[in-house]
């Protein structure tokens, strides 16, 4: 509130504005007790990734991509079904570029489209996360609709 001051000797006045803090103030400390008793409650969100005990089981019959190293691709089919001399088998250097062509003729001699074949992706631990991601980018273009990537059980050799 103004408070209007008056000399003794004369007629002038003059207003003194003056802000009583101390309501504030209380009003900060409150505060801040409810936010230091509080924050020990509040955990914090944890990110639940998943393990390789609640990974499901990889289909029979599945295009398999080997993303090595040296950022090198390797595409082969596993089919349990197929006989072991076929060479869709045995493993397959190929470009990136090429990887969609590739993997469209291991689906069609696995008997299926690349719509319905399965593609697991298997990276080198040392591969990094972008290199993945561009990978699986690349077979979603290209038509690819089940992509999965694959673990190793024991933590990786």
């Amino acid at each position: 509130m103004a408070a209007i001051q008056q000399r003794s000797g004369g007629t002038r006045r003059r207003a003194l504005a003056e802000i009583n803090v101390v309501p504030y103030i209380d009003v900060m400390l409150v505060l801040l007790i409810i936010f230091m008793v509080t924050a020990p409650l509040i955990t914090p969100s944890l990110v639940k990734l998943p393990t390789v005990g609640a990974a499901s089981h990889a289909p029979d019959t599945v295009v398999e991509v080997d993303l090595r190293a040296d950022q090198t691709l390797q595409v082969r089919l596993l089919d349990p079904r197929a006989k072991p001399d076929d060479p869709s088998l045995q493993p397959q250097d190929v470009t990136p570029q090429a990887l969609a062509q590739t993997v469209s003729q291991l689906a069609a001699s696995g008997g299926g489209t690349l719509a319905d074949m399965p593609v697991m992706i298997a990276a080198d631990k040392n591969v990094k996360y972008n290199a993945v991601m561009q990978l699986l980018d690349r077979l979603k273009r290209a038509g690819v609709q089940r992509v999965g990537l694959a673990v190793a059980a024991n933590g990786g050799h």
